[in-house]
């Protein structure tokens, strides 16, 4: 809805502003429909029923356009893994969109701004999003902080130095994903806290793992799963699916694509590759969603036939900087002045005290002399440890001032694993699984 003006309207027009609205419950479908339609993509009832189950209309919020909908902005309410194990409330910025017609106008910079004023209401320190296209959300202060490891492997080129052997050997058993599905939640809770951002899944989350409408299959067999136990405990599980082609040649080149891969023991992880690579009449296997860290390239005889790609995957806003700051733990000991440029949010602009070690940290406001500076983007980047400040720096994101100040806050920073998002919660990415 526009504001109140004298002068008259016309849709594709600038108008003077625009009025961000809360969505009423019962205009889900239209809100759904705006998302679909900017996107340009249609899906089956199954996973638009999903969704719908999913969703949170009091946090999604639209803009019209003389009773069209404009643009939409929406949020889901999750916690998500911090470097030192820390579940941290934050907010799954999803459904962002603008309709064709409004683009260039302003639409997406007022819905932005009024979720950002709106998260800091609510007290949720973080913001995260996976971005559709990747220009669009650093000028909100959002920054790369997660990547993803694609792998398109070469399955009869290659074979697997898997660890020794111990005293108990690892049993795997193929069940139906349905009926597994408890087993591996919980098994997925297990690992939430061991890798920043991981998000934990909520009641209804789990259900989007085994999404797998007939449309989306294109010639592949439904959803399975291998279950890998040790001495009866469950230690790992793969979900994926299996797309056989006989149109080249009389030999099978068949595909499999893995939906996700857990294991918490490199015994049962070397075991599950194994099994997904020797997988009868298929020649391809294709991992779209790994962390850039993945013990399987240290597995691997030749990583050549593997095909790595690392694209960026998760997007982190700080909302509130001194409550996000000392939510995380620090590698070393650290004690520096942090001078934060952030427009959109003037609640953290300015300069900060950050002290802090792998017990806990505290952020004050100080008047100190800065030791080094950053907008909200390189912050964001920077939180769960997997972009260094010191490649930022080199970027000219980040400014040191105190000399040394730049090499011990990048030590602090770190983290042992890289952060990574198992967990999709953008529908536009879920095809493509």
């Amino acid at each position: 809805m526009l504001s109140s003006s004298a002068q008259p309207v016309t849709r594709g027009l600038p108008p003077p502003s625009w009025e961000v609205r809360a969505l009423a419950a019962d205009r889900w479908p239209s809100f759904y429909a705006a998302v679909l339609g900017a996107f340009r993509e249609t899906e089956p009832q199954e996973a638009t029923d999903l969704w719908r189950s999913l969703a949170e209309p009091h946090r999604c919020v639209v803009v019209e356009d003389r009773g069209a909908i404009a643009g939409t902005a929406g949020a889901f309410s999750f916690r998500m893994t911090v470097p030192g194990g820390r579940l941290v409330d934050t907010a799954g910025v999803s459904m962002v969109s603008v309709q064709p017609d409004c683009r260039r106008r302003g639409v997406l910079s007022t819905l932005m701004r009024h979720q950002l004023e709106s998260l800091q209401r609510l007290g949720e320190p973080l913001a995260v999003l996976t971005a559709s296209e990747a220009p669009i959300y650093g000028r909100f202060g959002y920054g790369v902080a997660a990547r993803q490891l694609s792998l398109d492997i070469a399955s009869r080129r290659v074979r697997l130095t898997a660890p020794p052997s111990g005293e108990t050997e690892v049993e795997l058993t193929v069940e139906d994903p349905h009926k597994a599905l408890a087993t591996c939640e919980e098994f997925y809770a297990r690992q939430v806290p061991l890798r920043p951002g991981t998000l934990a899944r909520s009641d209804g989350w789990e259900l989007l793992p085994l999404l797998d409408p007939p449309a989306w299959r294109h010639g592949a067999s439904p959803l399975e799963c291998v279950v890998a136990r040790m001495a009866g405990e469950v230690v790992g599980y793969a979900r994926y699916t299996v797309a056989v082609d006989w149109s080249r040649t009389n030999t099978a080149e068949g595909t499999v694509r893995v939906r996700d891969i857990e294991a918490r023991d490199p015994r049962a992880y070397a075991a599950l590759w194994r099994f997904l690579l020797e997988t009868d009449l298929t020649s391809r296997v294709i991992a779209v969603n790994r962390p850039v860290d993945d013990p399987f390239l240290h597995l691997v005889s030749d990583v050549r036939h593997c095909t790595p790609t690392v694209l960026d995957s998760l997007y982190v806003r700080v909302v509130d900087a001194p409550v996000a700051l000392s939510a995380r733990i620090y590698a070393t000991g650290l004690d520096l002045v942090l001078e934060i440029e952030d427009a959109l949010a003037p609640w953290n602009q300015g300069r900060w005290r950050l002290s802090g070690d792998g017990t806990g940290a505290v952020c004050t406001r100080t008047q100190r002399a800065p030791d080094l500076s950053l907008d909200a983007s390189a912050l964001g980047s920077a939180y769960l440890g997997g972009t260094t400040l010191t490649e930022l720096a080199g970027a000219g994101r980040v400014r040191e001032h105190r000399p040394g100040a730049l090499t011990a806050a990048t030590a602090a920073f770190a983290s042992p694993t890289a952060p990574w998002l198992p967990h999709a919660f953008c529908r536009s990415l879920l095809p493509r699984l």
